[in-house]
Parts: structure tokens; C-alpha cells; sequence
């Protein structure tokens, strides 16, 4: 009874247009008030609150958040779009090749899908429509492409993920890099299907190698920051938390005095802009751990957990049914609230099955990147239209070529384990 009250007056709150967050800590507070089986205060709120924030792990959000501004402002992500074109520039739909490259290059960087649309896409997408590209297909191909961002590491709901469940962050973020290699390879196939079959368009005057070489000795400062981050995590120099710290102070370096696009007038909203983001990611978890502290407290865990046991599941079905659980969870939620929602209760019985950690949080990082792309709660869509005007429903028919490619990757995932911890 207490589970159904809980999820009831959350999904009540989300449907009148209350915040995620806010919808959480209410809904806990209407449980506690007006369940009869509940016994506590709701003085254990804001002790849960706070207790979920009380994690050095978590500090690194606000540091990637900052790190990913600051590089959006600072130039960077120009120079990684001059890299990624002369790179791919010269065959047919180059440019959507370049996109896509683009894409994973700033997913190193900002570990934030919207981000990676907006930042990609205001570079791009008018010179792409300029020359001919389609426009659905293109805003389309932004939507999933921009998908990465939360994949290839460093990536905000992997230190989420790990933060709950312990997982090494450095495991998850190998993990990452190998399956956001496996979706570009994908995308790329896609593009390239889609680039001679309806015609893309071609650049006619070649980008040659000194101009390749120009475009990557402009760009050495920018990818010094995804050597700065994963190196010292991987060396095991810095902790998640110190390093994006230091990619803070690299991005800063290099946007105010080796590309000199960065004034000290942009920081104050820059600052402004990351505080607020990075607040309400933490609000989300922060007001989740109190949700997910009574859904065990009032057993409704324990009872879910042996009811999975005793159909018998094996590991490989158990994760199939997640997933899908996952997708549909991530059409209406979004994806750090579905994470820090779902995993603690999910994460026992995963345990229970011997299923590994890191395949668990890669099946958990990607299925809440697939809500991002899917309506109605869809920022990745959100942010497309920001940037190209479309309407949702042209950019949807737009993106469904490029989508199937990446659920094509996703089941592979969630099927078969190796993809996940080969490189562990």
C-alpha cells in the first residue's frame, strides 16, 4: 500500500508540472504524513537530504559542468569542429561524419548530452542546411549523436551510478570509452547509407593534409583536457573529483591565454550558468535518496527483490527486462532522476544474480541516454529545436534511422556482457 501511495503522489505531482526534485521530497512527505503504515517524522527528510549529498564523488558534477562551459565559451569547441571536418570532410555527407565526431570529441570534454547538442549544433547545423543537408535528418542526427555525451567519459550519471552503487569510476569510464567507439562506428554506418542513398551533399574543394595538420596543432589544447581528466584517473594521480578540477583550470588556461576567447567579464555568468546546472542535478539526488531511503525502509524493496528471485530470472533475461523497464521509465523522467530513482532498489538484485557492477551501470548510463532522444521528456530533442527551429515531430522523423542504430547497440550491450568489461 505504501508503494503505491509513493509512486501515486509522484507520478500526481509530475503530471500537475511540479520539478522533478520537488516532486520527489513530496511525494516522501505525503507518504510519511498520510500512510498509515508509516511510522517515522518527517524529520528524516532533510537528514536523508543532506545525507545524499554527503559524497566526494559528487563534487566532480559541478566541476565537469563548469569545465564543459567554460570550453563552450573559450573556443574550444570551435577548434574540435575544425578537427573532426578536416578529418572526415571530404566524402559525401563528410560533414554529418564530422558531426558525429565533433560530438564525441566534446563528449570528452562536457560528460552532458544537451550540452553536446547545443554546443555542436550552433556550430554546425546552419552551415550543414546552408549547403544542402537536409534539415530533419541533420537535427535528427544531432539528437543521437549528442547521445554521447553521457557515454564516452567523463560522464555525470557515471559518477552517479558509482557514487550509489561503488563501482570503480575508472572501470565505468573504460567501459564507456569502448561502447561510445562501437555507437560512432554505428552512427558513421548509418551516415553513410543515408549520405549516398538520399544524396548529401559533398564538399568539392578537398581538405587537404597541411590543412589537417593546421586544424590539429590548433586543436592540441583542447584535447589535453580528455588526457588531463581520463589520464589522471587511469594513473590513479587524481580522484574523478580532482581531476575535473584541474580540467576547470586547464579550459580556463587555455580559453583566456592560448585562444584568447575567454575574458575575465564571461566568468561571472559562466559561474552563474554552471552553479545552476550543477544545482539541479544535486537537487534531483539529493531529494531521490530521501525516496529511495523510505521505498526500502518501508520493505517495498525487500518484497520487490523476492518477487524478480522467485520467477527465477537468469542474469541475461533479468537485464533484458530492465532495460526495458529503463526506456520506459526514460520517456517521462529524466535520466539522473530515473538513475538515482531505480538503481537502489535494482542494484541488490542485480548483485544477487552475479551480474557485474560496470554491465549493470552501463545498461543503467545508456538506457536513460536513449530517454533523452525519446518525447515526451526529451532534452536532446528540446535542445535540437533550440537550435535548428524545427517542430518535435519532424526532428523525431528525422532522428529514426540514426535511433535504431543506437538501440541496435544498446541491446547488443545489455546482451552481451563482454561488450561492457572487455577492456577491464
Amino acid at each position: 500500500m505504501t508503494g503505491i501511495f509513493l509512486f501515486g503522489c509522484f507520478a500526481l505531482f509530475l503530471i500537475c508540472g511540479v520539478p522533478v526534485a520537488m516532486a520527489l521530497g513530496a511525494a516522501t512527505m505525503s507518504a510519511i504524513v498520510f500512510s498509515p503504515e508509516i511510522t517515522i517524522t518527517t524529520a528524516v527528510i532533510p537528514q536523508r537530504i543532506f545525507g545524499g549529498l554527503e559524497s566526494t564523488s559528487l563534487m566532480a558534477i559541478a566541476f565537469f559542468v563548469l569545465a564543459g562551459n567554460l570550453m563552450t565559451k573559450g573556443g574550444i569547441s570551435r577548434r574540435l569542429v575544425d578537427l573532426a571536418n578536416s578529418m572526415v570532410g571530404n566524402v559525401r555527407g563528410g560533414m554529418s561524419l564530422a558531426l558525429i565526431l565533433a560530438s564525441a570529441f566534446f563528449a570528452a570534454l562536457s560528460g552532458s548530452a544537451p550540452a553536446t547538442v547545443i554546443a555542436i549544433g550552433s556550430m554546425l547545423y546552419a552551415d550543414m542546411v546552408r549547403i544542402g543537408y537536409p534539415k530533419d535528418r541533420t537535427a535528427g542526427l544531432l539528437v543521437v549523436a549528442g547521445g554521447l555525451g553521457p557515454i564516452i567519459p567523463p560522464s555525470i550519471i557515471m559518477v552517479v551510478y558509482c557514487t550509489m552503487t561503488g563501482a570503480s569510476v575508472g572501470d565505468m569510464f573504460k567501459s564507456g570509452l569502448a561502447i561510445g567507439v562501437i555507437i560512432i562506428a554505428a552512427l558513421m554506418v548509418v551516415v553513410l547509407m543515408f549520405a549516398q542513398k538520399e544524396k548529401w551533399p559533398k564538399i568539392e574543394n578537398k581538405i587537404g593534409v597541411k590543412e589537417f595538420i593546421t586544424n590539429f596543432f590548433k586543436a592540441i589544447p583542447a584535447l589535453m583536457l580528455p588526457i588531463i581528466i581520463l589520464g589522471g584517473i587511469y594513473s590513479g594521480l587524481l580522484t574523478p573529483t580532482e581531476s575535473a578540477s584541474v580540467a576547470v583550470v586547464w579550459a580556463l588556461i587555455a580559453g583566456m591565454f592560448i585562444y584568447k576567447e575567454l575574458t575575465v567579464k564571461d566568468l561571472v555568468p559562466i559561474i552563474l550558468d554552471s552553479a545552476k546546472g550543477s544545482a539541479m542535478v544535486l537537487f534531483i539526488v539529493a531529494t531521490s535518496t530521501a525516496f529511495s531511503w523510505l521505498f526500502t525502509f518501508s520493505g517495498i524493496s525487500d518484497s520487490l527483490v523476492n518477487a524478480i528471485i522467485g520467477m527465477n530470472l537468469n542474469p541475461t533475461m533479468f537485464c533484458l527486462i530492465i532495460a526495458l523497464i529503463l526506456l520506459a521509465f526514460g520517456t517521462f523522467l529524466e535520466g539522473i532522476a530515473t538513475a538515482v530513482l531505480l538503481v537502489p532498489v535494482l542494484w541488490p538484485i542485480a548483485s544477487s544474480l552475479g551480474i557485474n557492477a560496470i554491465h549493470f551501470g552501463m545498461i543503467v548510463c545508456i538506457s536513460n541516454v536513449v530517454g533523452t532522444m525519446t518525447p515526451p521528456v526529451a532534452v536532446n530533442i528540446f535542445s535540437a529545436a533550440s537550435v535548428s527551429k524545427l517542430k518535435m515531430g519532424e526532428i523525431v522523423k528525422g532522428e529514426i534511422p540514426f535511433f535504431i542504430g543506437y538501440l541496435i547497440v544498446f541491446f547488443a550491450v545489455v546482451l552481451i556482457p563482454g561488450i561492457s568489461t572487455f577492456l577491464l
